[in-house]
Protein backbone atom coordinates (compact mmCIF):
# COMPACT_ATOMS: atom_id res chain seq x y z
CA UNK A 1 0.00 0.00 0.00
CA UNK A 2 1.24 3.43 -0.78
CA UNK A 3 2.39 5.69 1.95
CA UNK A 4 0.42 8.88 2.38
CA UNK A 5 2.24 11.96 1.08
CA UNK A 6 2.39 14.90 3.51
CA UNK A 7 1.99 17.34 0.67
CA UNK A 8 -1.12 15.74 -0.78
CA UNK A 9 -2.63 14.39 2.38
CA UNK A 10 -4.66 16.78 4.47
CA UNK A 11 -3.98 16.90 8.16
CA UNK A 12 -6.36 14.95 10.38
CA UNK A 13 -9.52 16.86 11.37
CA UNK A 14 -9.49 19.12 8.33
CA UNK A 15 -12.64 19.73 6.39
CA UNK A 16 -11.10 19.10 2.97
CA UNK A 17 -12.45 16.27 0.90
CA UNK A 18 -10.14 14.23 -1.15
CA UNK A 19 -11.06 13.80 -4.76
CA UNK A 20 -9.69 10.68 -6.33
CA UNK A 21 -7.51 11.15 -9.40
CA UNK A 22 -9.46 11.17 -12.60
CA UNK A 23 -12.71 12.27 -10.97
CA UNK A 24 -14.40 15.52 -12.00
CA UNK A 25 -14.11 18.53 -9.74
CA UNK A 26 -17.18 20.33 -8.46
CA UNK A 27 -18.31 23.38 -10.53
CA UNK A 28 -18.15 25.97 -7.79
CA UNK A 29 -14.36 25.65 -7.07
CA UNK A 30 -12.95 25.75 -10.59
CA UNK A 31 -13.29 29.38 -11.89
CA UNK A 32 -11.23 32.56 -11.13
CA UNK A 33 -13.42 34.72 -8.82
CA UNK A 34 -13.71 37.82 -11.08
CA UNK A 35 -14.84 35.57 -13.92
CA UNK A 36 -17.55 33.78 -11.99
CA UNK A 37 -20.91 34.69 -13.44
CA UNK A 38 -23.00 34.36 -10.28
CA UNK A 39 -20.86 37.16 -8.56
CA UNK A 40 -20.60 39.38 -11.66
CA UNK A 41 -23.42 41.76 -10.69
CA UNK A 42 -22.05 42.26 -7.18
CA UNK A 43 -18.62 42.96 -8.58
CA UNK A 44 -20.02 45.64 -10.93
CA UNK A 45 -21.86 47.27 -8.04
CA UNK A 46 -18.73 47.29 -5.88
CA UNK A 47 -16.73 48.66 -8.83
CA UNK A 48 -19.25 51.48 -9.31
CA UNK A 49 -19.24 52.24 -5.56
CA UNK A 50 -15.43 52.23 -5.37
CA UNK A 51 -15.14 54.40 -8.50
CA UNK A 52 -17.77 56.83 -7.20
CA UNK A 53 -16.07 57.01 -3.78
CA UNK A 54 -12.62 57.53 -5.38
CA UNK A 55 -14.07 60.19 -7.71
CA UNK A 56 -15.72 61.99 -4.79
CA UNK A 57 -12.47 61.84 -2.70
CA UNK A 58 -10.42 63.19 -5.63
CA UNK A 59 -13.00 65.92 -6.38
CA UNK A 60 -13.51 67.09 -2.79
CA UNK A 61 -10.13 66.48 -1.10
CA UNK A 62 -7.13 65.74 -3.34
CA UNK A 63 -7.74 68.01 -6.35
CA UNK A 64 -8.58 71.14 -4.27
CA UNK A 65 -5.38 70.66 -2.26
CA UNK A 66 -3.32 70.23 -5.44
CA UNK A 67 -5.06 73.24 -6.98
CA UNK A 68 -4.36 75.32 -3.84
CA UNK A 69 -0.69 74.27 -3.90
CA UNK A 70 -0.39 75.16 -7.61
CA UNK A 71 -2.17 78.48 -7.07
CA UNK A 72 0.08 79.29 -4.09
CA UNK A 73 3.17 78.38 -6.09
CA UNK A 74 2.03 80.54 -9.02
CA UNK A 75 1.30 83.45 -6.67
CA UNK A 76 4.72 83.02 -4.98
CA UNK A 77 6.46 82.88 -8.36
CA UNK A 78 4.59 85.99 -9.50
CA UNK A 79 5.50 87.80 -6.27
CA UNK A 80 9.12 86.68 -6.61
CA UNK A 81 9.21 87.87 -10.22
CA UNK A 82 7.69 91.21 -9.22
CA UNK A 83 10.20 91.55 -6.39
CA UNK A 84 13.07 90.63 -8.73
CA UNK A 85 11.83 93.19 -11.25
CA UNK A 86 11.64 95.85 -8.52
CA UNK A 87 15.13 94.94 -7.31
CA UNK A 88 16.44 95.10 -10.88
CA UNK A 89 14.86 98.53 -11.29
CA UNK A 90 16.45 99.66 -8.01
CA UNK A 91 19.81 98.24 -9.09
CA UNK A 92 19.53 99.98 -12.46
CA UNK A 93 18.62 103.26 -10.73
CA UNK A 94 21.52 102.84 -8.28
CA UNK A 95 23.88 102.08 -11.17
CA UNK A 96 22.68 105.13 -13.07
CA UNK A 97 23.04 107.30 -9.94
CA UNK A 98 26.56 105.93 -9.43
CA UNK A 99 27.47 106.63 -13.05
CA UNK A 100 26.03 110.17 -12.76
CA UNK A 101 27.93 110.85 -9.53
CA UNK A 102 31.08 109.45 -11.13
CA UNK A 103 30.62 111.75 -14.15
CA UNK A 104 29.96 114.71 -11.81
CA UNK A 105 33.06 113.88 -9.75
CA UNK A 106 35.17 113.59 -12.91
CA UNK A 107 33.81 116.93 -14.12
CA UNK A 108 34.59 118.57 -10.78
CA UNK A 109 38.07 117.02 -10.81
CA UNK A 110 38.65 118.43 -14.30
CA UNK A 111 37.40 121.85 -13.15
CA UNK A 112 39.67 121.75 -10.10
CA UNK A 113 42.63 120.62 -12.21
CA UNK A 114 41.96 123.37 -14.78
CA UNK A 115 41.57 125.96 -12.01
CA UNK A 116 44.81 124.81 -10.41
CA UNK A 117 46.56 124.91 -13.80
CA UNK A 118 45.24 128.43 -14.42
CA UNK A 119 46.27 129.57 -10.93
CA UNK A 120 49.76 128.09 -11.29
CA UNK A 121 50.10 129.58 -14.78
CA UNK A 122 49.03 133.00 -13.48
CA UNK A 123 51.47 132.73 -10.56
CA UNK A 124 54.25 131.65 -12.92
CA UNK A 125 53.43 134.53 -15.26
CA UNK A 126 53.46 136.96 -12.30
CA UNK A 127 56.80 135.61 -11.12
CA UNK A 128 58.17 135.75 -14.69
CA UNK A 129 57.06 139.36 -15.06
CA UNK A 130 58.52 140.25 -11.66
CA UNK A 131 61.81 138.56 -12.61
CA UNK A 132 61.79 140.34 -15.98
CA UNK A 133 61.14 143.67 -14.27
CA UNK A 134 63.90 142.96 -11.75
CA UNK A 135 66.27 141.90 -14.54
CA UNK A 136 65.32 144.98 -16.59
CA UNK A 137 66.05 147.18 -13.55
CA UNK A 138 69.38 145.43 -13.00
CA UNK A 139 70.15 145.69 -16.72
CA UNK A 140 69.25 149.39 -16.74
CA UNK A 141 71.40 149.93 -13.63
CA UNK A 142 74.24 147.96 -15.22
CA UNK A 143 73.91 149.93 -18.45
CA UNK A 144 73.89 153.19 -16.47
CA UNK A 145 76.94 152.03 -14.53
CA UNK A 146 78.68 151.00 -17.75
CA UNK A 147 77.74 154.31 -19.38
CA UNK A 148 78.99 156.33 -16.46
CA UNK A 149 82.18 154.29 -16.27
CA UNK A 150 82.59 154.50 -20.02
CA UNK A 151 82.13 158.26 -19.87
CA UNK A 152 84.51 158.43 -16.96
CA UNK A 153 86.95 156.17 -18.81
CA UNK A 154 86.51 158.18 -21.99
CA UNK A 155 87.07 161.33 -20.01
CA UNK A 156 90.16 159.72 -18.52
CA UNK A 157 91.23 158.47 -21.97
CA UNK A 158 90.97 161.98 -23.36
CA UNK A 159 92.99 163.31 -20.47
CA UNK A 160 95.50 160.41 -20.75
CA UNK A 161 95.65 160.87 -24.54
CA UNK A 162 96.22 164.60 -24.05
CA UNK A 163 98.93 163.96 -21.48
CA UNK A 164 100.51 161.26 -23.63
CA UNK A 165 100.37 163.41 -26.77
CA UNK A 166 101.86 166.38 -24.85
CA UNK A 167 104.62 164.12 -23.51
CA UNK A 168 105.36 162.70 -26.97
CA UNK A 169 105.37 166.17 -28.57
CA UNK A 170 107.61 167.45 -25.76
CA UNK A 171 110.03 164.63 -26.19
CA UNK A 172 110.12 164.87 -29.91
CA UNK A 173 110.30 168.62 -30.14
CA UNK A 174 111.56 169.44 -26.73
CA UNK A 175 108.83 172.07 -26.31
CA UNK A 176 105.59 171.86 -24.36
CA UNK A 177 102.64 171.98 -26.78
CA UNK A 178 99.91 174.54 -26.56
CA UNK A 179 96.76 173.23 -24.80
CA UNK A 180 94.36 174.72 -27.38
CA UNK A 181 96.12 173.09 -30.32
CA UNK A 182 96.31 169.81 -28.38
CA UNK A 183 92.54 169.93 -27.67
CA UNK A 184 91.79 170.60 -31.37
CA UNK A 185 93.97 167.66 -32.42
CA UNK A 186 92.21 165.33 -29.94
CA UNK A 187 88.76 166.55 -31.12
CA UNK A 188 89.62 165.93 -34.78
CA UNK A 189 90.88 162.43 -33.93
CA UNK A 190 87.75 161.64 -31.89
CA UNK A 191 85.48 162.78 -34.76
CA UNK A 192 87.36 160.64 -37.26
CA UNK A 193 86.83 157.51 -35.19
Amino acid sequence: MAQPNSLTTPPPGSDVHMVPAGAAEPAHAAAFPPFETHTFLAQLIWLALAFGLLYWLMDKIALPRIQAILHERAARLSADLDQAQAMKAEADAAGEAYAKSLRDAQGKAREIAQGTRNTLAAEAETRRKALEAELNQKLAASEATIRSRTEAAMGSVRAIAGETAAAIVERLTGQVPDQASLARALDSTAIAH
